[in-house]
């Protein structure tokens, strides 16, 4: 609980432990979960090193993933290859303005906004912040929410694969772009989900490592 001029009161500072599989709280030493048998820990210590680990090999990943092409198209003997910000700039010249849009929230905005929000919730948890705990708390929840749509710009290749495959005609392929880019939404998902939200709690919002 949160009021003005207090301190923030949390399972640990009252010696509980609440599991992260169930949710229920025991007091604090019990070393297992007796409702689903999950492992008990007032504070994940290492997961701020794996948070930082998934999110460097993650945006490693995010860099081919813009500079190899995403789509190869075939019609007869015609061959193009487009990343995905020439693919959404060829739709948007084609008219489709929604579509384009789409694909560079998704595979651009909400990415590279991921990228900034874990980092700095993984800075934040060790100095002070001018967002509160509860703010910080939100922002945790939102990545978390936006991860699953991350994915679109790999299931419209997959889609457009499928769908067209006219023999010699007329084909798509997905291009090393695709591969990329899955990793790297893959690796940023394992960043968000090793981050312990916990830690923003401690000593009023300052961190574990703050007294």
């Amino acid at each position: 609980m949160e009021g003005a001029g207090r301190d923030i009161v949390s399972a640990r500072s009252e010696g509980l432990v609440a599991c992260r599989r169930c949710t229920r709280v025991w007091p604090m030493g019990q070393r297992s979960c007796a409702r689903c048998g999950a492992p008990l820990a007032s504070r994940d210590w290492g997961s701020l090193q794996r948070v930082w680990a998934w999110l460097t090999v993650g945006i490693i990943c995010y860099i081919p993933a813009n500079l190899f092409p995403m789509l190869r198209t075939q019609v007869l003997f015609d061959e193009s290859e487009d990343t995905i910000i020439q693919g959404a700039v060829e739709l948007a010249t084609h008219g489709n303005l929604a579509i384009a849009a789409i694909i560079l929230i998704a595979s651009v905005a909400i990415p590279v906004g991921k990228f900034i929000a874990i980092g700095y919730l993984a800075i934040s948890v060790a100095r002070p912040e001018r967002l509160r705990p509860k703010q910080r708390h939100k922002l945790y929840h939102i990545v978390e929410f936006i991860g699953r749509w991350s994915m679109i710009d790999v299931f419209v290749v997959a889609i457009l694969s499928a769908l067209v495959q006219l023999n010699f005609a007329a084909s798509i392929r997905p291009g090393p772009a695709a591969i990329t880019f899955a990793l790297s939404v893959i690796f940023t998902m394992f960043a968000a989900i090793s981050f312990d939200p916990r830690m923003i709690w401690d000593n009023g919002g300052r961190g574990p490592h703050k007294s």
